[in-house]
């Protein structure tokens, strides 16, 4: 690391330590100022980190792993229909989720990897989406992921919903945002329905409309600093439900992928950022 990059994550963890004293009352400052301090904060934080993000090594990985020959069929992904035509990668993210008529199902880019490394590669699908995330051939779709959505850096997302499945998907997405339950009686619209919110030194993105979508849904996949873990839109997903004690979601059920959809229509005409940086 150079002393210059050594010296700003320095001054990164201690703008984060500030930032942890205001959040815990250490120092009395108006809230708007804090709003500010931490915003700003956070924002300085990861523009320290952009060099040399490590989703770049993720991204490296799903490149190699779409070209590999491999599975029980000693094939590459290389045929692989995005929705773009078979082996069109660019562009193909900011589409998702929709819908394909081989599965007859809306599938986002997960579960469509899922289902191509099952019909050209001979992997068992059901097996794949048993493993937990982070393992096995999980954590491949996860690097395939980030190199597929990477190649649509800076599209904006534009879903289609010309299919009747892709605006019921829509409509249901929209009606597990708002669905509120658990024993903490919490619903994604809790956190992410507002503007101008924040939980901790987070701000929370409002996701049902732009520009709080764009910063939100066309953020992952990305690397959480935290636990030094490449995280995909599914497991982002997951840990959502993890939050609101509701039960964990199968990968890639109707439900996560609704609710990528409803998001991603959101996001119409919004950026893609992703691979990107996260706390």
């Amino acid at each position: 690391m150079t002393m210059k990059k050594t010296m700003a994550v320095k001054a990164a963890w201690a703008a984060w330590a500030a930032l942890a004293l205001l959040a815990m009352g250490g120092v009395t400052t108006p809230l708007h100022a804090q709003d500010k301090t931490a915003a700003d904060g956070i924002a300085e934080y990861r523009k320290m980190l952009e060099d040399g993000n490590p989703a770049d090594l993720f991204e490296a990985k799903g490149e190699d792993l779409w070209k590999q020959k491999r599975g029980p069929k000693k094939a590459s992904l290389e045929q692989c229909d995005l929705g773009k035509g078979p082996g069109v990668v660019k562009g193909a993210f900011v589409e998702m989720p929709r819908y394909f008529a081989d599965t007859q199902r809306v599938q986002d880019l997960e579960s469509r990897l899922v289902s191509c490394m099952a019909t050209l590669q001979g992997f068992n699908e059901d097996e794949i989406k048993k493993t937990p995330f982070g393992r096995g051939e999980m954590a491949n779709v996860t690097a395939l992921a980030t190199w597929v959505a990477a190649s649509s850096k800076g599209m904006k997302f534009n879903l289609p919903q010309a299919h009747p499945e892709e605006k019921r998907f829509y409509e249901l997405g929209k009606r597990a945002f708002f669905f509120r339950g658990g024993t903490h009686d919490f619903s994604c619209a809790a956190c992410h329905a507002q503007d101008n919110i924040r939980i901790r030194l987070q701000d929370l993105p409002n996701l049902t409309k732009n520009p709080g979508d764009g910063v939100g849904f066309a953020a992952w996949p990305a690397y959480r600093v935290s636990n030094g873990q490449m995280w995909s839109m599914q497991l982002r997903l997951n840990d959502c439900y993890r939050q609101q004690r509701f039960p964990y979601p199968g990968f890639a059920s109707d439900v996560t992928i609704a609710l990528g959809s409803y998001m991603g229509v959101n996001a119409k005409g919004a950026a893609s950022a992703v691979p990107t940086i996260k706390r």
